[in-house]
Parts: structure tokens; sequence; C-alpha cells
């Protein structure tokens, strides 16, 4: 499965994730709708990463993706150690984002030196 198709697969499981988190209370909500945004986002910028008018566009789409790779990560990472998400729920979609990160940091290098 390529980067697009992982990023787009992530997005739907967080997706499934805010529709269970926003039964909660409104603290839960609120971060809920943090991760939502970035969780979404990197899959949104890749896309728009493919159809960059230049490597530069490239690599700054890539990089857009990679921080919101981070922030999603960051997101979950607080969910957890706040009690307000399981590690059973929380677990699978850090690792995915772990790897997410580290797919998104090497395509960055790897375009900057290859310029």
């Amino acid at each position: 499965m390529n980067i697009q198709e992982r990023s787009f697969q992530f997005a739907c499981s967080v997706v499934a994730l805010h529709r269970e988190l926003v039964k909660r209370d409104a603290t839960v909500r609120l971060l809920a709708g943090q991760l939502l945004r970035s969780g979404s986002s990197i899959g949104a910028n890749l896309e728009e990463a493919t159809a960059g008018q230049s490597r530069a566009d490239f690599i700054s789409k890539c990089s857009i993706a990679l921080k919101e790779a981070r922030e999603t990560h960051y997101w979950l990472k607080l969910l957890r150690a706040t009690d307000l998400l399981s590690s059973e729920e929380a677990n699978p979609l850090l690792r995915e984002a772990n790897e997410l990160v580290a797919i998104l940091t090497t395509i960055v290098k790897n375009s900057k030196n290859n310029r």
C-alpha cells in the first residue's frame, strides 16, 4: 500500500474515532476536532503534492503532510495520557501515525537531496 492509500485509510480511522469521541464531554469533543483536522489533512496534502507545480511545491506539500502527521500523533498521545482515550484505542493509531511520520520524513529528505 502506498503512502497515499495509507494516509487515506488512516484518515478513515481518525474519522471513525472522531464519531465516537464527539459523543463524550466538551473537552473530548474539542480535542477530537483537533485530531480530525490534522489526521485528515495528511492525505489531503499528499494529494496536492502529487499535482505539485514544481519540485519545491511537492516538497512543501509533503512537509505540511509531515507536520500534520506529527500533530496528529501529539493529539493521540494527549488523549491517551489524559485517559480520554484508552491505550487499546490509541496505540494502533499512534503506531500508524509514527509510520506515516517516518515515511514522510524519508520522502521529504530524499526529495530535498535530489534537487
